[in-house]
C-alpha cells in the first residue's frame, strides 16, 4: 500500500559507497601529478626560452608517475 512505503534517505553519513576514498585519492594522484609536473615544465620553459615543450614533457611525466603511483599505492583490484 501506498502509506505503508519508506521515504527515500535524505542523505547521511553511510550514504558514501566503498572504496569511494580510493577513488578520491587516485583522482588526486593523476590530477597532482600533472599539475606539479606540468609546473616543473612550465619553470624550465621560463628557463631556457623552449617554447612550451618542456611544459608538455612535464604534464606527460606527472600523469605517466600519477599512474604508476596509483598503481603502486592501491594495487590492481583483486
Amino acid at each position: 500500500m501506498a502509506g505503508d512505503q519508506k521515504p527515500p534517505n535524505a542523505g547521511g553519513s553511510g550514504d558514501v559507497p566503498p572504496g569511494a576514498g580510493q577513488g578520491w585519492t587516485a583522482l588526486s594522484y593523476l590530477i597532482g601529478g600533472m599539475l606539479v609536473w606540468g609546473f616543473i615544465g612550465w619553470l624550465v620553459d621560463r628557463w631556457l626560452d623552449t617554447g612550451g615543450i618542456a611544459t608538455g614533457i612535464g604534464i606527460v611525466l606527472g600523469m605517466a608517475g600519477g599512474i604508476i603511483l596509483v598503481v603502486r599505492r592501491l594495487g590492481t583490484p583483486t
